[in-house]
């Protein structure tokens, strides 16, 4: 198989709808409220899943995918390993983007701002809600280092799951959240011929205008 040939010729027509400049509403947060019903209403599997980049002090970018876990007009919430890369990034630079890429609506939602650690209380509040097995996964992984391989990662469970034997599993210390302030809001919706609407709310102290860029 030839797969540069297919790749080349891979591709879909958006043809789902458009999105105009009536269409938004006053702020991005109610924006995004009303597509992230959508997106959940239409059956996308996991819709707060969202793609998080952030850079290194040396300049290198990566992503991974994490789960929204709280939203307001304050900002968007995830939780993980503060020691991991993604945390290490965030230390040294708290510029972050975010992307929820909502493929069977045609649609896309990205994000540019600054990641701030959300307070422990309610880093405590949240891993409270975990489902036990999460809780003991967070204390057993030491997110991001070098393993020699699955049986060490199981001994460490097995290890953790005996020492917090019928008791409350503690917060383990590198394990907290980050809620990114938003600074771009961006919508993108699939249109015929690659020509895509791009609306983005841009923030401007306490107010936001919107703009349209080129697909």
């Amino acid at each position: 198989m030839d797969l540069s040939a297919e790749l080349a010729a891979a591709r879909e027509s958006y043809t789902r709808n458009g999105l105009t400049e009536g269409d938004l509403a006053a702020d991005p947060f109610e924006m995004f409220e009303r597509w992230y019903a959508e997106a959940r209403d239409a059956g996308i599997v996991e819709p707060n899943a969202m793609v998080v980049s952030t850079v290194s002090a040396e300049g290198a970018p990566s992503s991974r995918l994490v789960l929204l876990k709280g939203f307001s007009a304050d900002g968007f919430t995830f939780f993980t390993n503060t020691a991991s890369r993604k945390g290490s990034d965030l230390a040294t630079n708290p510029r972050i983007a975010v992307l929820f890429p909502w493929h069977p609506l045609e649609r896309q939602v990205r994000i540019d701002g600054i990641a701030h650690e959300v307070p422990r209380v309610e880093v405590e509040a949240y891993f409270c809600q975990r489902p036990r097995g999460s809780q003991l996964g967070a204390h057993a992984s030491h997110q991001s280092r070098v393993v020699t391989g699955r049986e060490e990662l199981a001994a460490a469970y097995e290890r953790v799951e005996a020492e917090f034997d019928d008791q409350p599993v503690p917060v383990p210390e590198e394990w907290g959240g980050y809620r990114v302030e938003p600074a771009a809001v961006e919508f993108w919706q699939g249109r015929p011929g690659r020509m895509h609407d791009r609306l983005v709310y841009r923030r401007e102290g306490d107010t936001w205008r919107t703009e349209r860029l080129a697909p």
